[in-house]
């Protein structure tokens, strides 16, 4: 039988990424590509007991049906962190999702029309700009420079446009290139956004990851309008598998992703809720996040030592202050794509740039890399390899 596929799915590809964790899974491929956090920084051994006591005590509860929105006490959890931490929530309703790309998605599905523009931060997130290519989106591409989004292209992309709807950003330690918006910038763009009708979709699965522990201010803590919808996500900072997000927005948003998620998944699972719900309560999840930005500001300077050892000296990259990842361009007009497969043959792998492009057909000279999950022996070795690769490209 010849099966139609509907055409909102019939020009989607399958993420890069996901394809490049088939050749990860030979434990003699060193992968710098993922963006997994540490698996020895699970709190396995507490949610364990947790999960043990909850299904002997509260199995009801746990297995049952839940309200769409969230768990009642988690979803109280997280806004009084959103508020003490970041100063997000005043006036503003928040759901739990299952994970942040579903809160990106049932925005995506409440907010946007086919050919609606999204503009988004290139390079950006796959996930993300998938999302919106799945409802018919046009996206428009800004270059992101050192401190963030270039602005002033982004005001020539928005006279450029047509029904413009939303920008997309995610501005601190930003995927894949880990740079991060600077304070005067992100009030730029608020401005911006403002004064142009536009919404805002502020992506923040990193910003705790911060290696000094100093924070950026959130877009949303400036939000006095209604403007910015703010994603959020235990996956960095507790475990990627609980499928963990938020979305915190104006209640009118979250009232219509309330009805879109129904139509999804009904809620999400109740007994990952009560994990996290549990942890919060039983123990420090801020001493969790100061072991994670040591061993992640270790292990990115590890990287970035080898490969100011090994990488040809006009390969540029970034230093990034926290997050997970380095962006790294090769120039000299060379293609990563192509190359990535001579990079495989040393039995090391890297995400190509185009996979992170609003044209993924075209050429592109950059790459991302990942220092999270490898040990320091593997992460020097995979530069090595790497390094090997770039040497012999650039002749």
């Amino acid at each position: 039988m010849n099966y139609t596929i509907s055409n909102r799915m019939s020009s989607l590809r399958g993420s890069a990424i996901r394809e490049i964790f088939k050749y990860a899974a030979d434990p003699a491929v060193i992968s710098l590509a993922g963006g997994n956090p540490a698996p020895e920084l699970f709190p396995h051994q507490e949610l364990s007991e947790i999960a043990a006591e909850v299904l002997r005590d509260n199995p009801i509860t746990a297995l049952q049906y839940g309200i769409t929105e969230g768990y009642t006490p988690l979803r109280e959890a997280i806004s009084a962190r959103l508020k003490q931490k970041d100063n997000i929530g005043n006036g503003d309703a928040l759901i739990v999702v299952s994970g942040g790309q579903q809160g990106i998605e049932l925005a995506t599905k409440c907010l946007i029309n086919e050919g609606d523009t999204v503009i988004v931060e290139e390079p950006s997130f796959i996930g993300a700009t998938n999302a919106f290519r799945s409802y018919g989106a046009h996206l428009a591409g800004v270059p992101v420079q050192p401190d963030g989004m270039d602005l002033d292209r982004l005001e020539q992309v928005i006279r450029e446009n047509k029904n413009v709807r939303m920008i997309y950003t995610i501005p601190t330690f930003q995927n894949p290139m880990g740079v991060t918006m600077s304070p005067e910038k992100r009030r730029r763009l608020y401005q911006i956004a403002r004064d142009n009708g536009i919404l805002i979709l502020e992506d923040n699965p990193y910003g705790e990851l911060t290696f000094d522990g100093n924070k950026m201010p959130t877009i949303k803590s400036m939000d006095t309008e209604g403007i910015v919808l703010y994603s959020g996500s235990f996956s960095k900072i507790l475990a990627p598998g609980l499928r963990l997000g938020f979305l915190c927005a104006n209640p009118e948003i979250i009232q219509k992703v309330v009805v879109a998620k129904q139509v999804s998944d009904v809620h999400t699972p109740m007994l990952p809720q009560l994990l996290a719900t549990e942890y919060m309560k039983r123990y420090d999840l801020d001493a969790l996040i100061e072991t994670m930005r040591a061993t992640y500001a270790h292990k990115c300077s590890t990287m970035l030592t080898a490969m100011d050892e090994f990488f040809p000296a006009d390969i540029t990259y970034t230093r990034p202050g926290g997050g997970l990842f380095i962006w790294c361009d090769l120039g000299h007009g060379l293609d990563t794509l192509a190359l990535s497969k001579k990079a495989i043959e040393q039995k090391v792998v890297y995400v190509p740039g185009n996979t992170f492009m609003v044209d993924m057909d075209r050429r592109c000279s950059s790459l991302r890399l990942n220092y999270s999950t490898m040990t320091d022996e593997r992460i020097v070795e995979g530069i090595r390899r790497l390094g090997t690769v770039f040497h012999e490209a650039l002749k």
